[in-house]
Parts: C-alpha cells; structure tokens; sequence
C-alpha cells in the first residue's frame, strides 16, 4: 500500500426494506445496528475512510442523522441507483480503493476485511475487483467486495441491466473476461455460506444477531468469525434461531439472469 492510497468504505443504508423496514436502525446493545456495524469496520487495521450511502428520500433522514452522530460522512444520492450511490460518493471522498460493504451485516469479522485488503496490496496492480463471495465460503454476512476506482468508474459507465444498478458489482463479476478479478477464500477450507447466516433481512436474523451481541461484546468487543462459531457450538440454539434462513440470498431472484451464479448458491424459501 502507497502512501497515495486512500481506501473509501461505502455502507448502503436505507429505511425502506421489504423484509424488514427500519433495520439499519434496530437497537444493539443500547446503539443502532448501523452504528454497531460501523464499529466493526473501523476496527480494520487499514485507515479507510468509511461513508455511509443512503437515499435523498425524506424518509432516510434518520440515516443521515445517524451518521453524523457515529460520526462518519453521509452521501445522499439516487432512490434505486444504488451503483451511482456507490460511485458518487467514492468520488466525493476521493477514492483510489472503494470497499463496498453491505449495511446488514453488523457481525462481519474486520480481520476478514483485511484479509482482502492485505491480497489486494500483495498482488498490487494486478486485479480490478477482489471479493471472497464468488465463489462465497464465509458463514453470510461477511461480504466484502474490493474494486480499483477505474474499475467502479467503468462499470459506472457500462452498467445498464436493473440487477446492476441495485446490485452495484454485479456487472463487473458477471463479465470476468473483461476484468482481473480475485476471490479470498475463508482460509480453513470449509464452506459456511449456505449452512450459517450472520446478516439480516428477518426478525428471526435481528434476534439471532442480539444473541451473539449479548454473549460475546461484554468479554471482547472485537469478537471474531471464529468466536461467533464457537458460541453456536457451545449453544446450539443459538444458531436455531435463524437457521430456517440459512442460504437465503438475493440471487433466488435472478438465477435467469446471472451466468456466473447456480442454483446451488443460493436457496428459495418454501
């Protein structure tokens, strides 16, 4: 990494949410899950700057403010473009290296952040786009998704389809002929992407979520993907709580028109 390199984190917030309304701002442990989710990034080893994204409808007033209490910018941008979103506020902050990360994951591991980071730098120059989702390995909700600016410029510029624009990368990972892209497997081995469900979009997850807050922030705040396994082993209802869910992703939706996704990686509720 260059002293030049300024990373840029962009977290999309809103208050509209078809599963589950409000969430970004559903209490944690006395805080708002965005502000909880926040907290992990900015235990990242790396200095990024992290901007929260959200739309300029009134009814995301109340992720603006809560930005500015948590103390980090807030950019204000386009309803359903998430894409120019994404794009507006990397250039407003000046961003060599854009991190999106999704808001519904308030228990992502900051080592696993920079897990991608570190490849990125190890590997300068040579990828546009590094994730670890595809294919995807951690338990769900670990999502961190690495472009260049040149490469969000450019798939700014290119993008078209609907799933593109709500989606921001789609485009550039379903088009691999057209970028260097990377993956950073979960390094055990294992793959808990379908069997255990870290993120949020049901109040069973929004449980499950203060669970795990509730029994591991008090002993250390920096609790670990590793430590979230732990618990569920040691207390098995714990993972009970939202496992109906696991596998349950935005891809069901889509599986005509994404070439680059299976059946197999993701699952329809019955």
């Amino acid at each position: 990494m260059s002293l030049q390199d300024h990373i840029v984190i962009i977290v999309q917030a809103r208050m509209s949410s078809s599963r589950l309304p409000g969430k970004a701002m559903m209490p944690i442990l006395g805080k708002s899950l965005l502000a909880r989710m926040v907290e992990r990034l900015q235990m990242s080893y790396y200095k990024a700057t992290i901007v929260i994204a959200t739309s300029t409808d009134t009814g995301d007033d109340l992720i603006e403010q809560e930005a500015a209490t948590i103390g980090v910018p807030c950019y204000r941008g386009s309803m359903d473009n998430l894409l120019d979103r994404h794009y507006q506020a990397a250039v407003q902050h000046h961003a060599d290296v854009v991190l999106k990360i999704p808001s519904d994951c308030p228990l992502i591991d900051p080592r696993i952040i920079d897990q991608v980071l570190d490849f990125f730098f190890d590997h300068r120059y040579s990828y546009d786009y590094v994730g670890n989702l595809h294919p995807a390995t951690l338990p769900d909700g670990n999502d961190v998704e690495l472009m260049t600016m040149a490469c969000l410029e450019r798939t700014w510029q290119e993008a078209s389809r609907p799933l593109e624009l709500e989606h921001t990368t789609p485009y550039i990972w379903e088009n691999p002929e057209q970028f260097r892209i990377a993956n950073v497997p979960w390094g055990t081995g294992l793959n808990f992407s379908m069997s255990h469900r870290f993120t949020i979009d049901y109040p069973e997850d929004y449980a499950f979520i203060c669970s795990v807050y509730q029994k591991l922030y008090p002993r250390r705040k920096n609790f670990s993907c590793n430590d979230i396994l732990q618990l569920l082993e040691n207390d098995p209802a714990i993972y009970e709580i939202n496992a109906r869910y696991a596998g349950v992703n935005w891809y069901r939706n889509h599986l005509q028109e994404l070439k680059t996704i299976t059946p197999d990686q993701t699952r329809i509720l019955s």
